[in-house]
């Protein structure tokens, strides 16, 4: 079954913690053993797994992301969207999971974020649970 999730982002660039949202689609779908898979429908924003535990990875993300994509450049795209769109190309519109026991399977720092890169927006992501056979 294919559950869609909304959320609100609040910044033009930020990496919202997505994790207890996901668990809690993982925990009603009542499947114990299977496949999560989660994918971002916008063409600029991103779905990435890193650390949750200290908040300055997350600065320090969005910081390097700014470095390598500047937001002020001579691109070519007319609506001035460019850089949020290089930024989803490079972290990517989705990303899989394993359910075991019931419960997502991350390492002890690991968190699941939503990669907003053309905020603030109204947003949303899929999520897709697949048991085990």
């Amino acid at each position: 079954m294919l559950h869609k999730v909304d959320i609100k982002t609040g910044s033009r660039v930020e990496l919202q913690e997505i994790t207890s949202q996901v668990r809690d689609v993982v925990k009603a779908g009542g499947v114990r053993n299977g496949i999560c898979h989660i994918f971002v429908p916008h063409t600029t924003a991103g779905v990435i797994i890193n650390e949750h535990a200290d908040p300055a990875v997350v600065e320090d993300i969005i910081a390097q992301l700014d470095v390598m994509v500047p937001q002020h450049r001579n691109y070519s795209h007319m609506e001035g969207n460019s850089p949020a769109h290089i930024k989803a190309s490079l972290t990517g519109g989705s990303c899989t999971l394993f359910i075991e026991d019931g419960r997502l399977v991350l390492g002890t720092w690991q968190g699941v974020f939503f990669a907003e890169f053309d905020g603030p927006r109204d947003r949303n992501f899929l999520v897709k649970i697949v048991p085990d056979r």
